[in-house]
């Protein structure tokens, strides 16, 4: 579940201003506020099915822009190559080929 929440925020956090004001705050109360379905029902006076349902849209539609944009897989990726960079400014007999391919793997991503 907290794998899910992870995700939602960063899904959240790339794709947010494609989403409705409606949508953008029901997500951002449930996942970044930790407000429980029934709670927000209540603050907009709506079932809390109503919520239910807008929540999974809202998060089928995020998982469908990643799976086109691909922002996040990108995100992770760089963080990744960024890792492997700074472990190998770390190392003694440092190689010149493996922080040219790594610099190039980040090139790639933009």
């Amino acid at each position: 579940m907290l794998e899910k929440t992870t995700r939602m925020n960063y899904l959240y956090d790339f794709y947010h201003s494609l989403l409705t004001p409606k949508q953008q705050s029901y997500m951002s109360l449930y996942y970044l506020d930790d407000y429980s379905l029934g709670e927000i029902a209540e603050e907009y006076s709506v079932s809390r099915q109503a919520v239910y349902d807008n929540i999974k849209r809202t998060e089928t539609m995020l998982e469908e822009y990643e799976e086109k944009l691909l922002l996040f897989q990108k995100f992770q990726d760089r963080n990744k190559l960024i890792h492997a960079l700074k472990e190998l400014s770390a190392m003694e007999n440092l190689s010149r080929s493996a922080i040219i391919h790594a610099v190039s793997e980040l090139e790639k991503l933009d």
